[in-house]
C-alpha cells in the first residue's frame, strides 16, 4: 500500500497545474492527502472527498473560488466519515482496502504556520479527534501538513513536538516519516493496522519549485 500526502502551497498562479499532476500521476498512491489545495486539482482515482470551499465558509475575499484546505483521493471505496473538530481543517474518511478498515485523518496543524496561538488550538483539537477515532478501536492514518519537523531543527517549536509524541503513544501511532530530513508534512499509522513491514519512505519536489513542500509518500 502507498499513502501520500502533500501541501501544494494553495495553487498560486506561478504553480503549473499540469506539472502538479503528472507528480501526482507518478506517485500513484492508493490514497492520497493534498493540503492547501484547489479544486482544479483533480488527479484520476476512484473516490475523492474534499473539505468546503473557502470562499464559502472562511473568507470570500482572502481566498480564491476554487480553494479548499483538504483532499483525499482514494482507489480504495468509503464506509463511512467521520465528524471533525474544524471541518474546514481536516477531513475524516473510512476506507475499505485489502488490509482492513482504515480511517484516513488528513489535516494542517497551524494553517498560519507554528508561531500563532492557533497553532496550539489545532493540535489540541485535532489529536482529540485522534483519540476519539484510536480509542474506539480504529485502525487510522494521520497526515498532512504539521509545521513541524521531528529529526532536525528545520522548522518547529518544542512544545509541538514533544505534544504530538506524547500524543502519538497514547494513540498507539507510529510516525513513520519522522527521521525524514527538513520534513514537516507528514503520515503517523496505528501500530495495529496489518502491515508485514516497510517497504520504502520517498519524497518528492525536492526542489520545491511546484510548492513550498515536499510531497512524501510511504510505502508498505
Amino acid at each position: 500500500m502507498r499513502i501520500a500526502t502533500w501541501n501544494v502551497e494553495r495553487l498560486s498562479p506561478q504553480k503549473r497545474l499540469t506539472a502538479i499532476l503528472e507528480n501526482l500521476h507518478q506517485v500513484n498512491a492508493d490514497v492520497l492527502v493534498l493540503t492547501e489545495t484547489d479544486m482544479r486539482i483533480r488527479p484520476e482515482y476512484a473516490y475523492a472527498f474534499h473539505t468546503p470551499l473557502l470562499t464559502e465558509t472562511v473568507d470570500a475575499d482572502y481566498y480564491r473560488p476554487t480553494e479548499n484546505r483538504v483532499s483525499i483521493f482514494t482507489k480504495y471505496s468509503c464506509i463511512r466519515k467521520h465528524p471533525v473538530a474544524d471541518g474546514n481543517t481536516s477531513l475524516c474518511v473510512e476506507l475499505e482496502t485489502e488490509s482492513g478498515p482504515l480511517v484516513v485523518y488528513g489535516t494542517i496543524f497551524g494553517i498560519y504556520g507554528n508561531r500563532r496561538p492557533s497553532f496550539q488550538k489545532d493540535i489540541r483539537e485535532q489529536m482529540e479527534d485522534v483519540r476519539r477515532l484510536t480509542g474506539s478501536g480504529h485502525a487510522l492514518c494521520l497526515c498532512g501538513d504539521f509545521n513541524c519537523s521531528f529529526s532536525d531543527n528545520y522548522y518547529f517549536t518544542n512544545w509541538a513536538r514533544e505534544t504530538l509524541k506524547e500524543s502519538f503513544t497514547a494513540c498507539d501511532l507510529e510516525l513513520m516519516t519522522a527521521t525524514q530530513p527538513e520534513c514537516i508534512d507528514h503520515i503517523a499509522l496505528s501500530r495495529n493496522f496489518p502491515r508485514e513491514r516497510m517497504l520504502e519512505v520517498r519524497e518528492w519536489n525536492l526542489e520545491k519549485r511546484l510548492s513550498d513542500h515536499k510531497g512524501i509518500y510511504i510505502d508498505f
